[in-house]
């Protein structure tokens, strides 16, 4: 498999704690949705398949065997947000919300 973010694949993204994982999934989650506000498909679509690899890097980390209910979910969402139906009514502001506090965590822990 060809991975967008190489050096994380190798190894290096599972020395992050879930919290750190969640609020760098969260960066591109909101790049995709800035650049879809832009009018930029192009763009935005590279940052929601660079959101969905995060996101998969992410279960396959061991340490988050029994963390998987939500981070499989959150990705169900996302993408049903981006390119599916929206059946869930998802909303640029949720997603910001939901990612935010992944952010603020990560801070106070460094």
């Amino acid at each position: 498999m060809s991975y967008q973010h190489k050096e994380l694949a190798g190894g290096r993204w599972f020395e992050f704690s879930l919290i750190e994982q969640m609020a760098n999934i969260g960066s591109e989650v909101y790049r995709a949705i800035n650049w879809r506000k832009k009018g930029d498909n192009n763009y935005a679509m590279m940052a929601f398949e660079r959101a969905l690899e995060l996101f998969d890097l992410t279960v396959e980390d061991p340490k988050n065997r029994t963390r998987l209910k939500e981070v499989l979910r959150a990705r169900e969402l996302f993408c049903d947000y981006f390119v599916g139906d929206n059946q869930y009514h998802s909303t640029a502001k949720s997603w910001q919300n939901y990612f935010y506090s992944f952010n603020y965590a990560a801070r106070l822990n460094k």
